[in-house]
């Protein structure tokens, strides 16, 4: 007979967060759980990926907190840019009008993200609240957004957070075909050339793992952050110079 889960601890606002190691394990319905409430203050977000934790969470439900073992990364130097993504990035950085930004949409990026359907959803965790949230944190300099532009439209982007050189990945949305991988791609390239070495991915997906992202114990994954989240904050912002740490390898 499987064994239960530990009871999950419920926290107060301002209250820590427990160790990730008492997280819900494989066997459990819910692997990586590691509590609920608290808040969506930008001191509590901040606190809890510094630790390797992360909201997620529906409409109805409290705010749930995770800590997945494995955890889902990206090492930057692992990005498998694919003959046709090579292509279409070619195609893009030659053509007039289409570029990418860094920080100049936010907003309308995670909106974006959270109006995007998912295969296998019926809804969004992109609630509300953690629009707000986000927002929040962005305009604190911990969130940020990477926009695929096309003749001034906004097609495509992704929306991370940056504490130090700790780059954690939330979300991506397309309008045309390959814009959401472009602005991935472009986050690698910055990524390589600002000297930040991973980017967490949460959850394993196909398509993450089609592109390079492969699974790693969490508590190497913590001790990556704990040593990441020190450094030097990049600053965000992208030059098409930086294709060339993609292009030219």
């Amino acid at each position: 007979m499987a064994s239960l889960p530990p009871p999950l601890t419920w926290l107060d606002p301002g209250e820590p967060f427990p160790a990730v190691t008492v997280a819900w394990g494989q066997e459990s319905d819910a692997p990586g759980l590691l509590c609920a409430g608290a808040d969506l203050l930008p001191h509590t977000l901040q606190a809890a990926y510094a630790q390797g934790i992360f909201p997620w969470f529906s409409d109805g439900q409290p705010i749930l907190w995770w800590s997945p073992d494995p955890r889902m990364v990206l090492r930057v130097q692992d990005f498998r840019l694919h003959r046709s993504l090579r292509k279409t990035l070619h195609t893009f950085i030659a053509t007039a009008g289409c570029e990418v930004r860094m920080d100049t949409a936010f907003p309308q990026v995670i909106q974006a993200c959270a109006e995007s359907s998912r295969r296998g959803q019926s809804g969004t965790w992109i609630v509300d609240d953690m629009v707000a949230a986000y927002t929040r944190l962005h305009t604190l300099g911990l969130a940020h957004s990477v926009e695929t532009w096309c003749d001034g439209v906004l097609v495509g982007g992704l929306y991370c957070i940056g504490i130090g050189q700790a780059v954690f990945g939330e979300s991506m949305f397309m309008r045309q075909t390959d814009a959401s991988k472009i602005a991935l791609a472009a986050l690698v390239a910055f990524c390589r050339h600002t000297g930040i070495q991973m980017v967490d991915c949460q959850q394993n997906t196909q398509h993450l793992a089609s592109l390079g992202a492969r699974e790693m114990p969490r508590a190497d994954f913590v001790h990556h952050v704990r040593q990441a989240r020190e450094g030097q904050a990049p600053q965000w912002e992208f030059s098409p110079l930086y294709w060339n740490e993609l292009l030219s390898a």
